[in-house]
């Protein structure tokens, strides 16, 4: 048996892409395991930011039609990378075990300090913000491209800082350059961040990945998803959502951001079965609170 997997062609992308196709071979050496890389939409155009150019769904189009004509049978994304809006054709089947979700901070080779005069790259509303509420003399500027390229434009001047998610710095040997991690409480992190989702066509036979998905992986990510969509949130959305679990039970926190850019946060907690469902109710609870707040 031969299994493809489909990959965005960044250096990160693969190496996810090989953690799970490394899990799979470990529990089935039996199977034939291949990779498949491509360059998507999101990857081309780095001019502008996501909201701009058509929203997340840019990072998986091509990878969901090679799902479709068969040139791949599995695709791997980051989490907190994909429409919230799942396809029934094309289901999520495996979520990984979470790696450290936070944010972190990353200044330029040999700085000890931000230097304030110039922006701080940084590509996402949520973390702008989070970000400005604790450094409000700070100046945001959009940055794209793959983690290389934001650290080369770091390097060389461009920006007096980046904030990334660790998860990512981690993966690709570079957690050296991390020189501050926010807490969950300075900046929630984005829903599913340090999560990685396995796609396939609904007919695949997932018996291969049960090496693969993970309990907690998985009730984390559907919960915080099920928040943001609750939302309607994109990626052009701040919402931000990060669920906790332990034993039988599930704590989400999330944070509502009105069209003035005032943040609402929340926390709950209950049944873990009931993770998306308690999720969907505190994203319309936070709703509710920030309509009442300008009546």
């Amino acid at each position: 048996m031969t299994i493809t997997i489909g990959s965005r062609e960044s250096r990160l992308a693969v190496i996810q892409s090989e953690l799970v196709m490394e899990a799979i071979q470990a529990a089935h050496p039996e199977i034939t395991l291949s990779l498949v890389t491509m360059k998507t939409t999101g990857d081309k155009i780095l001019d502008r930011t996501l909201d701009k150019i058509g929203g997340k769904g840019l990072f998986v189009k091509e990878l969901d039609a090679a799902l479709r004509d068969g040139r791949a049978d599995l695709t791997v994304h980051s989490c907190k990378d994909l429409p919230m809006e799942e396809n029934p054709e094309l289901p999520l089947v495996a979520f990984t075990r979470r790696e450290d979700p936070r944010d972190v901070l990353v200044l330029p080779e040999g700085a000890t300090e931000i230097d304030f005069s110039r922006p701080v790259g940084c590509a996402s509303l949520r973390r702008s913000l989070q970000f400005k509420a604790l450094y409000p003399e700070a100046e945001v500027a959009p940055v794209r491209g793959n983690v290389q390229t934001r650290l080369r434009k770091l390097d060389e001047g461009q920006y007096s800082a980046l904030i990334l998610a660790g998860a990512g710095l981690r993966r690709l040997g570079l957690e050296g350059r991390i020189f501050r991690t926010f807490s969950t409480e300075e900046m929630l992190p984005a829903a599913g961040q340090g999560i990685l989702a396995v796609q396939a066509r609904a007919d695949f036979d997932t018996a291969c990945l049960a090496c693969v998905d993970d309990a907690d992986g998985r009730d984390c990510a559907l919960s915080e998803r099920s928040f943001v969509r609750t939302l309607d949130g994109g990626c052009s959305s701040p919402v931000a959502a990060y669920a906790t679990v332990e034993g039988d039970s599930i704590t989400i926190e999330g944070i509502y951001v009105d069209e003035e850019n005032r943040l609402y946060r929340g926390k709950t907690s209950g049944s873990r079965r009931e993770g998306p469902a308690l999720a969907a109710a505190l994203a319309l609870k936070l709703k509710e609170e920030a309509q009442w707040a300008v009546k």
